[in-house]
């Protein structure tokens, strides 16, 4: 958990709760703080099994499951090849198409150009190519009267999206089935502190849409999963225009390390289909093996 990303804080509360989840179950559990040193300090506790709560960049890209599969030892989640490619936005968009599965248009551009002009007709959002949880997120409005000023810290090329307008849903995936669909509902743009925050956002677990829509969203998610290769748990997040009907259900992304905190959906998915948090942690530590 931890480690040095831009989601540390969030990783480090995903890691702290699924540790006290595990010692529920009966594990013998270590927490470990993911710094320079990790193959070593793996190679020294010898561990059955890694539960991998780190999130975002290193973590959640195909890294540690790199250096995992290296000193051969058991990890969660997915592996090296679909890690990196579910945290790369445009390539999974790809790989989403290429399955049929419905996105919106997007475009690698240089953050100096997003910061002199609109790269494409507003609406549309700007974001980092390979982070996570709403970190570094630009919404330009289509009455905006000029482009997006940038934070120095972004990357020097950046996602645009066209905005995708509507509800927003999302899908956890536990192995090789569909667990439900959660309405996210805030009072804006469902950004970090909506994420992370107690309070910040509402959910509704089953989500109240048409069973048509509900079907959708699981199939979508399971077929996204298989795409992208993933293992273990994912979860897709999506946008539903009602106005479209099944026309309006766009695809934003998947996540191959969803958030394991109080706040977080995919738990919530579990016990909404009467597994406890513990039951998902230790059948997380159970999935765990090499050559994911």
């Amino acid at each position: 958990m931890g480690g040095p990303s831009a989601e540390r804080e969030v990783s480090l509360s995903s890691g702290q709760a699924c540790a006290a989840a595990l010692r529920g179950e009966g594990f013998e559990v270590i927490e470990v703080d993911a710094g320079p040193d990790l193959c070593s300090v793996l190679a020294e506790l010898k561990p059955d099994a890694v539960l991998n709560c780190l999130h975002g960049r290193w973590g959640e890209d195909g890294c540690v499951q790199g250096l995992l599969e290296w000193i051969g030892m058991p990890y969660s989640h997915s592996g090296v090849l679909s890690s990196a490619l579910a945290l790369d936005k445009q390539r999974s968009k790809a790989a989403f198409t290429a399955a049929g599965l419905p996105t919106v248009p997007s475009i690698l551009v240089p953050s100096a150009e997003v910061r002199s002009r609109h790269v494409m007709p507003p609406p549309y959002v700007v974001k980092p190519n390979n982070e996570g949880s709403s970190v570094g997120i630009y919404l330009v409005h289509e009455d905006s009267n000029g482009p997006p000023q940038l934070a120095a810290d972004m990357p020097e090329q950046v996602m645009v999206e066209a905005f995708a307008p509507g509800r927003e849903l999302t899908t956890t995936v536990l192995g090789d089935r569909a667990l439900t669909v959660t309405d996210i509902l805030t009072d804006g743009w469902y950004d970090y502190d909506a994420k992370y925050k107690p309070g910040g956002s509402r959910h509704v677990v089953p989500a109240d849409v048409p069973p048509q829509i509900f079907d959708l969203c699981m199939d979508y998610a399971l077929r996204a999963h298989r795409a992208l290769r993933c293992r273990g748990v994912s979860r897709t997040d999506f946008r539903w225009d009602e106005s479209k009907g099944t026309d309006g259900l766009i695809l934003l992304e998947t996540n191959t390390q969803p958030g394991m905190t109080a706040t977080s959906l995919t738990p919530e998915q579990a016990q909404a289909c009467g597994m406890s948090f513990g039951q998902l942690c230790a059948w997380m530590v159970e999935d765990a093996s090499c050559d994911r």
